[in-house]
């Protein structure tokens, strides 16, 4: 039977590990932080995304959850590497958790049975691998005599991570050895359907296409969104049915044309900047992706601008947000839209009351006290001025003209165009449909 480990059970490592369980996968999950084991031992992960619970619950005896890399860990026929790669001081990824793992093994592979694959799926610049190399052989282990090295990088969406999981669009091989890629792929085709698509390169073209991918995908971000900047200027004018014209045309597809506040999360913003950095150090300005990452940054300001537009003065007035996650079905506020937008109201000495059915207790250990926090989403609407719809919940679907009455000021802006109305009693106004209130 195959035995698999992986190391680092966040967003990536967990879904990945819940999905081989539930497939009668033998699986290691190991993870430094020994509350998080205590949880998952009893079927509990410690964020929220859809199905994640059921399917952890379903494959779990399949999996041993532990905190310690030791030998009988790294007997293992495959060992993943999800650990996460964060942005230091300089704007450069944090190698940091992976030397960490990468030493843990390289002490311990001497004493191991089997020659283990070890794969890489963490997003990690180009020629990185050839670091890891390096740690890997410090302690006398040798590349095809003790361990192979691949790359593999995922391409999940928050909230999606289970249906991304099972059905991935493309999966990408690097590794200069092509038996151990091959190796990697026919374990994949026992798990995946049989359609799947398969893509080897090197590793450092694998390394690399993860950055152009979300690189792209941020600027395709960027492109609806400065479209929908222009409809505002021009009354009548619809984003929603240009991005959908657009979509048709097979050469763009419809994905990622969602025009909104601004893209976050942990990956896009995280991994343009790192991308940014790269590029620069090896000689070359980027200076497309510059214009994208600073776009982004600016798309906030156009929800100030609405209010201060249609409010005369924002000094004291109460202030409704409605969703702080930076998309729905997601506990995850990394890089969210909305604390920007709540950062720059406070400093417009706003009063900012804030609703989210799964963040909230994120959100309370970065501003504390500073907000008024709401369990219930129709709270906003009685003890506010205005309120800002900023992330499409299905439960904000809820949401009528007679709510958005008691508001004081009766404005209701959709930065997603989520909801429509037809009521001249109350001022609605969404991002990306021109209008003469903007």
């Amino acid at each position: 039977m195959i035995r698999v480990t992986i190391i680092g059970l966040g967003f990536v490592g967990l879904s990945f590990a819940s999905f081989l369980g539930s497939k009668g996968v033998s699986v290691i999950g190991v993870d430094s932080n020994k509350k998080k084991i205590e949880c998952l031992r009893e079927g509990l992960p410690d964020f929220y995304e859809p199905k994640l619970e059921y399917y952890l619950k379903k494959g779990i005896k399949n999996i041993i959850f532990t905190s310690k890399i030791d030998e009988t860990t790294l007997q293992s026929d495959f060992i993943f590497i999800t650990v996460g790669t964060p942005l230091n001081k300089l704007n450069e990824i944090n190698l940091e958790f992976i030397k960490s793992v990468i030493s843990s093994i390289s002490k311990k592979l001497k004493y191991n049975k089997t020659k283990p694959t070890i794969i890489v799926k963490s997003t990690v610049v180009p020629g990185t691998l050839n670091f890891i190399k390096k740690l890997l052989e410090k302690h006398k282990n040798k590349e095809g005599i003790d361990f192979e090295l691949l790359s593999n990088p995922e391409f999940l969406r928050e909230g999606s991570a289970i249906k991304d999981t099972k059905n991935p669009h493309v999966v990408v091989v690097g590794g200069n050895n092509i038996k151990s890629r091959k190796k990697l792929i026919n374990f994949y085709k026992k798990i995946y359907p049989k359609n799947q698509d398969y893509v080897e390169t090197n590793t450092i073209t694998a390394e690399m296409i993860k950055y152009a991918n979300n690189a792209f995908l941020a600027t395709k971000i960027t492109f609806i969104n400065s479209m929908a900047n222009m409809c505002q200027k021009i009354p009548d004018t619809n984003v929603d049915d240009i991005a959908k014209v657009m979509g048709m045309d097979p050469r763009i597809s419809p994905l990622f044309l969602n025009a909104g506040p601004g893209f976050g999360g942990s990956c896009l913003p995280k991994d343009l900047q790192a991308l940014i950095t790269y590029s620069k150090n090896i000689g070359y300005s980027p200076k497309l992706l510059e214009t994208v990452q600073d776009c982004n940054n600016q798309q906030v300001n156009s929800i100030i601008k609405l209010l201060k537009k249609n409010v005369k003065n924002l000094h004291n007035k109460k202030i409704g947000i409605l969703g702080l996650t930076f998309k729905e079905n997601t506990n995850d506020i990394r890089e969210s839209v909305s604390i920007n937008l709540i950062k720059k109201l406070l400093r417009e000495k706003c009063i900012v009351n804030v609703h989210d059915p799964k963040a909230l207790k994120y959100i309370k250990k970065i501003f504390k006290n500073k907000l008024v926090y709401f369990d219930e989403y129709k709270q906003i609407f009685y003890n506010s001025d205005c309120a800002i719809l900023m992330t499409t919940w299905e439960e904000y679907a809820k949401i009528n003209s007679k709510l958005i009455k008691k508001l004081n000021l009766k404005l209701f802006i959709d930065t997603r165009r989520f909801l429509s109305f037809n009521d001249n009693e109350i001022k609605f106004l969404s991002l990306g449909i021109g209008s003469e209130n903007f």
